[in-house]
């Protein structure tokens, strides 16, 4: 089957990190509900096929179902349509598998899903840039690149990596996405546990837009344990409030300039 996201008006995000640990995933799912929210449709690709935790997050347990002609329905859940290796594979077993098997399933999460024509794709890419990154600049050119750090130099710069490689495979870089910027106690005082400015930094090295800062929450790891991501369940937190501004900032402000030519007729 063909790869629908090569030709149709999908606006394709993939997020990445370079590094584990900087809470990728957790970002990847609340942004996409936030998404859904803004009343987009929304469709994501949990591509981490080690480390696959969007099931989870999304507390979907039901596995996708097939259609008549054989194609493969992803659940949904939040308004957002999810594929991962988390349905074929136990939670507590680990995929060991190489390249090509790699390459072959996340191509058949493309071609063999009935994804309909969504308005967005979320894909959570894997840590690193071995060859699922490849495979997926490969199978997704159009794709943007969202790039996930911590404040801190260490990850700052393993971000880097990542996104100086998606470059190589000439993937556009939609910009940096600060997390764990802060923690903010009950008397309110906030507390740089991580450090400061790495994001700012990241997204100056690269010249591309500062999506936001998201603090540290206790909600927001017991949301994706739970099943009820933090923009569902407490809305009014400053992570949600955070994560739905850089929905907003993407989809609005950093949106594809549509080009309107008046003189242009279909006749």
């Amino acid at each position: 089957m063909p790869n629908p996201f090569t030709e149709n008006r999908t606006r394709i995000l993939a997020v990445a990190s370079g590094k584990g640990g900087v809470g990728k995933s957790s970002v990847t799912t609340n942004l996409a509900v936030a998404l859904a929210q803004a009343g987009h449709s929304v469709a994501a690709i949990d591509a981490d096929v080690w480390g696959f935790s969007m099931p989870r997050m999304l507390g979907i347990a039901e596995p996708p179902t097939q259609d008549a002609d054989g194609a493969i329905i992803p659940p949904e859940a939040h308004g957002v349509k999810l594929i991962s290796m988390g349905f074929f594979a136990r939670e507590d077993q680990p995929v060991v598998w190489r390249g090509p098997m790699l390459h072959k399933a996340l191509e058949q999460f493309l071609t063999d899903v009935a994804w309909g024509d969504p308005d967005y794709l979320i894909v959570d890419m894997p840590p690193g840039t071995g060859d699922i990154s490849i495979s997926m600049a490969q199978f997704l050119p159009r794709a943007e690149v969202v790039v996930v750090t911590t404040p801190q130099p260490a990850a700052q710069k393993v971000a880097q990596r990542a996104a100086y490689m998606s470059r190589k495979v000439n993937l556009a870089i939609a910009g940096v996405i600060e997390n764990m910027s802060w923690f903010t106690c009950e008397h309110g005082e906030r507390y740089e546990l991580f450090g400061a400015g790495g994001g700012a930094q990241l997204a100056a090295d690269l010249e591309v837009p500062m999506l936001g800062q998201v603090p540290l929450e206790p909600a927001l790891r017991a949301g994706a344990d739970d099943g009820h991501p933090i923009v569902i369940s407490d809305p009014d937190s400053e992570a949600a409030k955070a994560i739905t501004a850089i929905a907003h900032k993407l989809s609005v402000e950093l949106a594809p300039t549509r080009i309107y030519r008046p003189e242009l007729k279909i006749i």
